[in-house]
């Protein structure tokens, strides 16, 4: 019977501890562990309510490898499914070397000192994980995790040369608040306020941040501007699709959402240095985390829908050609089933797949691996039947 311990208690990870709950057949037993156990113990109570299935709780403080050792060895897991900070990322892919687990994440590694978020900490462990004969499946989340998919699958299925790709993100949901982030908003604005980067004929370029922008036409949520951004699943995408010249991330966001963000680094909220408050040390940003309204918190009253995808160009029989790979996902559906919002909803899910490969043995190999290195097909029937159905499209312009 296969054991799962998934660390962190925020909305996603209350998507991914329902979606493995109702697949009993392969995530026979769930561990639930936070530092906060009064939130793994709301989570574990509506699984309760709606699948009538069991969660074991824990209280763990995942920065501390020594607590996440004692705490596997404990329970004893074949994977462990990281859905708490980024930060934390090491911390529990050492424990996982040091109790011989397999690994899962949604997010790469950030260093909390540094507004800095890329993939080489984590494939710094390559060899260690290979030696050991473990597994560290990397970024299994929507994006990155599914666009990296639809990518893995265009090249597989649909072209014979991929050229260019542009990973386009809308939230076109409404969740009534003022000021908001959908997830971690520590992790969220340090995403947003850093420089634009984009791939394209072999290196690296940069923008001012925000700075690119264009309208586009999301299926199922209509025209939205969006803008340059970058995002960690380019940094593996660019090696891993072959013939590849150009790759870029872009994300909507609304006037109010921009005009609050222009406040907040006007202010200095956004600093993520330490600062003096009546001899207590204070870190703004997160000072402003506690200031927000939890993510979490959103899923009730949200509507409208989400829509992500992959606008891929190239080449097949010879000729030139431009798919569109899309995800759309609805707020209240989200809710209705799981209780969360959509966003939370399309990183979880995938979370729930990747563990569902790995514990399967469809992609059981030593070593620590991004999504689109294996293979895609049962990951993309899988989306299909878990609650996120994707469509693919010939489009017709291309994006600027």
């Amino acid at each position: 019977m296969n054991k799962v311990l998934i660390i962190g208690a925020g909305g996603v990870s209350n998507v991914v501890v329902h979606k493995c709950a109702a697949v009993p057949e392969v995530f026979g037993e769930i561990v639930l562990a936070s530092r906060t156990k009064s939130k793994c113990d709301k989570i574990a109570a509506d699984v309760k309510k709606r699948l009538n299935r069991e969660v074991i709780t824990e209280a763990l403080d995942a920065d501390k490898v020594e607590e996440t050792v004692a705490l596997i060895n404990k329970h004893q897991p074949k994977l462990v499914i990281n859905v708490a900070l980024p930060y934390q990322d090491l911390a529990i892919m050492d424990a996982c070397l040091e109790t011989g687990v397999d690994y899962l994440d949604t997010a790469n590694y950030e260093p909390k000192d540094e507004a800095k978020f890329e993939y080489k900490w984590q494939w710094a462990y390559q060899d260690k994980y290979k030696e050991a004969g473990l597994m560290a499946l990397l970024g299994s989340g929507f994006d990155p995790g599914v666009t990296n998919m639809f990518c893995a699958y265009a090249q597989k299925h649909l072209f014979d040369e991929i050229h260019n790709i542009d990973i386009v993100d809308c939230n076109g949901g409404d969740h009534g608040q003022a000021f908001a982030t959908n997830f971690n908003p520590e992790i969220n604005i340090r995403e947003i306020t850093a420089n634009g980067r984009y791939w394209e004929q072999g290196e690296w370029k940069t923008t001012e941040p925000l700075s690119v922008k264009q309208d586009f036409n999301f299926p199922g949520v209509g025209v939205r501007k969006m803008y340059l951004m970058y995002h960690e699943e380019m940094e593996s995408l660019c090696q891993n699709i072959k013939g590849l010249n150009r790759i870029r991330f872009w994300m909507t966001f609304g006037e109010e959402y921009l005009t609050h963000l222009r406040v907040i680094q006007n202010l200095g909220l956004d600093r993520i240095d330490e600062v003096d408050y009546k001899g207590q040390k204070v870190v703004p940003l997160e000072f402003l985390k506690q200031l927000l309204p939890d993510p979490g918190s959103l899923a009730e009253n949200y509507t409208g829908k989400t829509s992500i995808g992959c606008v891929i160009e190239g080449i097949k029989d010879g000729k030139k050609i431009r798919k569109f790979i899309y995800n759309n996902c609805d707020h209240a559906e989200t809710f209705k089933e799981v209780g969360s919002q959509a966003v939370s909803y399309t990183t979880g899910v995938p979370a729930m797949i990747g563990a569902k490969m790995i514990l399967t043995g469809k992609w059981k190999q030593a070593g620590v691996y991004n999504m689109e290195q294996l293979d895609p097909d049962a990951f993309m029937e899988d989306l299909k039947t878990y609650g996120l159905p994707w469509h693919v499209e010939e489009w017709s312009s291309s994006v600027e």
